[in-house]
């Protein structure tokens, strides 16, 4: 690229400090023409990495600020071009004024993500590494903060590229032996591609299949809570907040609407759906309602069943507790524990947790996070990094496992070596695409739209 570009890498509200960074064949060239270091030496003549304290200025000469700036050049920097920056008294209105100065320098503004895309096209990181950039700024745990950075550092990047050498051993050996017949090379063999298939296949569903815990720690696990009318759900909502979300009053059917918040609880992200009783209603809105949080039920993959412990529990609740059993992870949440309870509550479908607690007072919030994080437990025999997190990346790893099976299929079925190996080499295409040695334009432009500007 032959164009230098600048953003404010930091936010719009008032900071200690803020920066902005230039990147471009021109950066340093225009960071020279907006501040003067204190020493006099001009930033063209400073080592690299060097914080040097200056004045920053517009091109006439005004002062804006006395900052401090650094330089990195190519090809020793993020994004393998000249880069620079300035870091200033965090004030968005000075923040803006040193852009505006850069910009009358014939410097452009950067769009967004387009530090860390020029990062990618100058080899600097893969696809894999990029995505990991968006997924730690956007990161809400501490498990997902672990995930990007072990991706950050190569771990999925490492697990795709030994998939990927070995299957391109396996095509050059089967070419090496094609293309040299009188040279002493090992001969090709069914059993070799069975053998090689056969471990990148399985290597390829262990990768898949960390698609679910990769999503949940980046999106959030949706948590629908249900119940009848007046159980305490939108108490519960809130309490879990920590602050009043969701209407709540005595009457029946307030709440008619789903609620959404992102939560962490007990470390796990959740995507918390308040939703509207589930009765019979003549209340067309309240029907809307009604509907509106069968379908929250339905997209759910943690339900809490809210249940009044102070009255017995009836038909209506026991089919909703076995519809949320029977669809997936499901706590029945004893509710109002501070009123006397109805005695005997009856015991939960096999395979439900049990939570008694008070949303109003706060009592056995605890436990319900307890019983959360044992539900979805983080696998202590996954390296941090190595989860697929978004649907571009498992498709990739679907779409190159699908080619692997028919390659599996076509030798079982007595095809040549060279028929067979058209699958593998098609599945080095796909494994190409989750790091972007196959680099496509749609894919790389809906990636760097998840970026903020100046990063």
């Amino acid at each position: 690229m032959n164009d230098t570009i600048a953003a404010i890498a930091t936010g719009h509200q008032p900071t200690a400090i803020g920066i902005v960074r230039l990147s471009g064949p021109q950066a340093i060239a225009a960071l020279d023409q907006v501040f003067t270091p204190a020493g006099g030496k001009p930033m063209g003549e400073q080592p690299d990495r060097l914080l040097v304290y200056g004045t920053l200025h517009t091109p006439q000469g005004a002062e804006l600020d006395h900052c401090l700036a650094t330089v990195s050049r190519a090809p020793h920097s993020y994004t393998g071009e000249d880069t620079a920056e300035l870091q200033c008294h965090g004030s968005p209105v000075l923040l803006s004024m040193a852009l505006e100065a850069l910009f009358g320098c014939g410097v452009r503004q950067a769009r967004a993500g387009e530090f860390t895309q020029r990062a990618f096209l100058a080899g600097k990181m893969d696809l894999t590494r990029t995505e990991a950039v968006a997924d730690l700024i956007h990161a809400e745990s501490q498990a997902a903060v672990y995930q990007a950075a072990g991706q950050l550092g190569g771990a999925l990047a490492q697990v795709i590229e030994d998939i990927y050498q070995q299957l391109t051993y396996l095509m050059a050996h089967f070419h090496a032996v094609l293309d040299y017949p009188d040279e002493d090379i090992d001969p090709f063999e069914a059993r070799e591609i069975a053998h090689t298939l056969a471990q990148a296949g399985d290597k390829l569903d262990k990768l898949s299949a960390t698609y679910r815990r990769g999503k949940a720690l980046v999106e959030g696990i949706p948590c629908a809570i249900v119940g009848k009318p007046n159980a305490g759900k939108s108490t519960l909502f809130n309490a879990l907040l920590g602050y009043d979300r969701a209407i709540v009053t005595p009457i029946a059917g307030t709440t008619r609407d789903t609620v959404e918040e992102r939560l962490n609880l007990g470390g796990v992200l959740l995507r918390l759906i308040d939703t509207a009783g589930l009765r019979d209603s003549d209340d067309q809105v309240e029907q809307l309602g009604v509907e509106r949080s069968r379908q929250a039920l339905r997209r759910s993959e943690l339900t809490l069943v809210v249940v009044d412990a102070s009255r017995p529990r009836d038909a209506e609740e026991e089919e909703l507790l076995s519809l949320a059993a029977a669809q997936g992870p499901t706590i029945l949440v004893y509710n109002k524990e501070d009123l006397p309870a109805a005695a005997p509550l009856p015991q939960p479908p096999a395979g439900v947790e049990t939570v008694a607690l008070s949303a109003l007072t706060g009592d056995g919030l605890d436990q319900l996070e307890l019983a959360i994080s044992r539900l979805f437990p983080q696998d202590p025999g996954l390296r941090p990094g190595t989860l697929l997190t978004n649907a571009r990346q498992a498709q990739a790893a679907g779409q190159a496992r699908a080619c692997l099976t028919r390659a599996q299929q076509a030798l079982q079925a007595g095809m040549p070596p060279d028929a067979v190996l058209t699958d593998v080499e098609e599945a080095l295409t796909y494994l190409g695409e989750l790091t972007g040695r196959v680099v496509r334009e749609d894919i790389t432009s809906q990636i760097f739209q998840r970026f903020c500007v100046g990063k």
